[in-house]
């Protein structure tokens, strides 16, 4: 049976209920210096304003070595009664010391695989998605090591891959490495950041081969695509692509957080899923935010 793995255990993906398919609940970088998203009191006051616009659960796509906390995923899980999902994977090479990835060559797949069939480090919990990511209009030589590690443990675990695109950029190239290349099924591949680069005949293109598309980012105030998302949301469901959505919020800073005077992740249901509606209608909206994410992040773990 398929089933969601959260961070309380496997879930069956009808009760996963409305979703926010991508956002942070912890997460640093030091590419972000002081912006981290550490303190489990704003976590659990993020997550229980969250759930007072109705949201029932969270997948985080904060990977190896960006704070994650896991060990506080289950506690704030607990204490406001949103699910959560938690990842393994690995960014970009700038978020990264250099002898960190230099630990990590040779055994990527293997670290994926572990966390997401034993547990993350000695906690315990499960990882339910791995996490990767693109570059600018290419795939470097980071990209395609991390990407082609993912590929491996998704064909040992059957787990899902979530994919940064920069910019929104690089979907094409992602499919042709992830399900060309390495033989993952392109229903297994979520690809995250669409709505900055809205560009409709890509987004077709990918909806056309199989993959989930993500759009996601409404708290990241500079991205000046942001208005178009719901233009680009309707023209791939009135192709036929409904079923293919996924909604996020994307938090990963403090200022960000709507406990802090941001938008955070209760503004994804208290703004973009009214204006969603005006353009898709409420019955669609309601499948993008709870049937969607089901299918998408659900496995029959192996």
């Amino acid at each position: 049976m398929s089933t969601v793995r959260t961070v309380l255990g496997d879930l069956p993906p009808e009760r996963l209920g409305v979703c926010d398919a991508h956002d942070h609940v912890f997460f640093g970088s030091p590419q972000l210096p002081g912006q981290e998203l550490r303190d489990a009191a704003s976590a659990r006051a993020e997550l229980a304003a969250f759930r007072a616009q109705g949201g029932a659960s969270v997948v985080q796509w904060t990977p190896y070595g960006l704070g994650r906390r896991v060990a506080d995923l289950p506690i704030v899980s607990q204490d406001t009664g949103v699910h959560v999902v938690a990842a393994t994977g690995l960014h970009q090479a700038a978020h990264y010391a250099p002898e960190v990835l230099t630990a990590l060559r040779g055994r990527l797949a293997e670290l994926f695989v572990t966390e997401l069939t034993r547990g993350i480090g000695t906690t315990g919990v499960r990882a339910g998605l791995i996490k990767v990511a693109g570059g600018f209009h290419a795939l470097d030589a980071h990209a395609r090591w991390t990407m082609t590690a993912a590929a491996e443990a998704h064909h040992a675990t059957g787990a899902p891959i979530a994919v940064h695109l920069e910019l929104g950029t690089g979907a094409l190239d992602v499919l042709d490495l992830l399900c060309g290349e390495s033989g993952v099924p392109p229903h297994r591949v979520i690809l995250g950041h669409l709505n900055r680069a809205p560009d409709p005949v890509v987004h077709r293109q990918a909806a056309e081969a199989g993959a989930y598309l993500a759009f996601d980012g409404p708290s990241r105030a500079h991205h000046a695509t942001d208005w178009r998302m719901p233009e680009a949301v309707r023209a791939l469901a009135e192709a036929g692509f409904g079923h293919r959505l996924l909604l996020g919020g994307d938090t990963t800073t403090a200022a960000a957080r709507s406990v802090d005077g941001g938008p955070g992740m209760p503004y994804l249901l208290r703004r973009v899923r009214p204006r969603l509606e005006l353009a898709l209608g409420r019955e669609l909206v309601e499948r993008v935010f709870t049937e969607n994410p089901g299918r998408a992040f659900s496995v029959e773990w192996t």
